[in-house]
């Protein structure tokens, strides 16, 4: 994005944010703030909740460019709870905890398997299924999607509605700076065991990533079948894809550089095949 639309999304951002102005102006003064302040810490407290219950979020795709907007007021408000909150023993059976920021307990209609561990300001819609997993502070995990074992979902990222998060997947977080992009992945998507995708990048809606595919803001994308590059650290929607390399010469010799290749493109709407995926990827030898 450049200078301009980065400055115009900002702005939508701030208009467009439910959160009280108030933040703002504490994140100002944030370096005077203590744990002792309990005026500014209800203020932030109940921003918190807002994006706990999904009545504000971090961060979206603006519908008319696909531009992702960042509501930095929100990102400051978890930043000023970490400063604002005091440290408080909690326990679940027989592990005990010392932290800031509480455990999640709005869990309506979500499926949680023992051992996975949600932290109070992620929002989690109803039909989400955790598994023995990770959800952090800022994220949105939409509707009908699993969070498989041992996966993690970041600070602030952003996870759309049907989405399959396999075993072992890292989804990035970030929470600075404020206006740091956080990863997107859209509806639909299918992101294969042990991948990773961070630094504020992003899987398209319906898109599939092979096992073990590492996707950052500034991986290479390129189109197999014509060798066209995609822009970076963006996987095309209702495509299949898996990591890969490219020859790149140096003065010391020629290397392979990692890359996102995008195998095949799938027709738009089309439900996830699971044998039709895995024909696709061991064609490639390459696993779901």
């Amino acid at each position: 994005m450049d200078e301009s639309s980065a400055g115009a999304a900002a702005s939508a951002a701030e208009l467009a944010s439910p959160l009280p102005f108030r933040i703002d102006e504490l994140w100002e003064h944030r370096s005077r703030l203590t744990p002792d302040d309990s005026s500014a810490r209800a203020e932030v407290m109940a921003a918190v909740d807002q994006l706990d219950s999904g009545a504000a979020r971090v961060a979206w795709a603006d519908p008319a460019t696909g531009h992702v907007v960042v509501d930095e007021r929100a990102k400051r408000a978890i930043l000023l709870a970490f400063r604002l909150l005091p440290m408080t023993h909690s326990q679940a059976a027989d592990f005990r905890y010392q932290d800031r920021v509480p455990l999640k307990t709005r869990l309506d209609g979500v499926r949680v398997v023992p051992g996975a561990i949600a932290r109070w300001g992620a929002y989690i819609a109803p039909g989400v299924v955790l598994m023995p997993s990770f959800v952090n502070i800022g994220a949105y995990v939409d509707e009908g999607t699993m969070v498989d074992t041992w996966a993690t979902v970041g600070s602030c990222a952003q996870i759309g509605r049907n989405v399959h998060l396999s075993g072992g997947v890292g989804i990035g977080g970030v929470l600075e700076p404020p206006n740091a992009v956080p990863v997107m992945v859209g509806d639909d998507a299918f992101i294969g065991s042990r991948s990773m995708v961070v630094d504020g990048a992003r899987v398209g809606r319906g898109a599939v990533l092979g096992a073990g595919t590492i996707l950052t803001a500034s991986t290479h994308v390129i189109d197999a079948q014509t060798g066209d590059e995609l822009p970076r650290g963006e996987v095309p929607e209702w495509s299949v894809c898996v990591s890969g390399t490219r020859t790149r010469s140096f003065p010391g010799g020629d290397f392979g550089m990692p890359c996102v290749l995008v195998l095949r493109r799938l027709q738009e709407g089309d439900r996830h095949d699971k044998a039709t995926l895995n024909e696709i990827l061991r064609d490639h030898g390459v696993n779901a």
